[in-house]
């Protein structure tokens, strides 16, 4: 369970739905208060480049970009290249293939970041579930299905 104090660590997914404010973006920000939380959120570098490259693939317009960099600007960014995010990615990705869970490259990468910062890992999927609790923490909220 996710206390007041804990420190987030954003998976993509959370970006992506925060930026369209669609209605997993409403809820993760009444529910998380990302935009006003005293620590502020953490992401990784990994998560810029997958946002990034999603907003190339889906095409998104000048105001969203826009609305992805203010995002950005008000959460502390994690180089994955430290020492510490290394050397946690070498333990998840042992423990990844040692129990034939598949995760991707990226959440890996993610997931590294999240134990290196010692923070809890926020997400929309379900692919980095089997890490909680004993690798890192994970705060799972899954996607609001709306009526078409």
């Amino acid at each position: 369970m996710l206390r007041p104090n804990d420190l987030l660590s954003l998976d993509t997914n959370v970006l992506v739905h925060w930026i369209r404010q669609n209605a997993t973006g409403v809820q993760l920000r009444d529910t998380y208060r990302l935009h006003e939380r005293m620590d502020r959120p953490i992401y990784s570098s990994i998560v810029e480049g997958e946002i990034r490259a999603l907003a190339k693939i889906w095409k998104w317009e000048t105001a969203k970009l826009e609305s992805l960099d203010d995002i950005l600007a008000e959460l502390v960014r994690v180089d994955a290249g430290m020492p510490e995010i290394v050397r946690a990615y070498a333990e998840i990705y042992a423990l990844d293939k040692a129990g034939g869970h598949n995760t991707g490259e990226n959440d890996i990468w993610i997931s590294a970041a999240t134990k290196a910062a010692g923070a809890v890992l926020l997400t929309c999927d379900d692919d980095c579930l089997w890490m909680n609790p004993g690798l890192l923490a994970v705060e799972y909220m899954p996607t609001v299905k709306t009526a078409p």
